[in-house]
C-alpha cells in the first residue's frame, strides 16, 4: 500500500451514533449531540448568545458574526430535531432558536 491508498478525513465525516431522544436518555443523547455538532464545527449558536439584530449602523464584523449565529442556529435546529422522538417533537417545533 502506497501514499496515495491514504484519504484525508476531516472532523465533519466523523459521526457518531445519536440515538433519539425519548425522555430516559437526556444526558447520553445531549453528550452526543454536542460531540457530532463540535465535530460538524457548526456548533456557534450553542455558545454564543443571539448577537443583537442588523441595523444600518452595524459593522461588518456584526454583520458577518450574525450571518454565522443565524446559520449555525438554524442548522442546529434541523439537526437536534431529527434525533428527538415524535412524540416528543411537538413543543420542540415551536422554538427557533438552540
Amino acid at each position: 500500500m502506497g501514499f496515495g491508498a491514504f484519504q484525508t478525513v476531516s472532523f465533519s465525516d466523523i459521526q457518531c451514533d445519536i440515538l433519539k431522544f425519548k425522555g430516559d436518555n437526556y444526558k447520553i443523547w445531549k453528550e452526543r449531540i454536542l460531540l457530532q455538532l463540535g465535530w460538524m464545527d457548526i456548533e456557534y449558536a450553542i455558545w454564543k448568545d443571539e448577537p443583537l439584530a442588523i441595523t444600518y449602523e452595524s459593522s461588518l464584523t456584526d454583520v458577518v458574526l450574525y450571518e454565522w449565529w443565524e446559520q449555525s442556529n438554524r442548522i442546529n435546529m434541523m439537526f437536534i430535531k431529527t434525533k428527538i422522538s415524535t412524540g416528543l417533537r411537538g413543543y420542540i417545533d415551536q422554538l427557533e432558536k438552540v
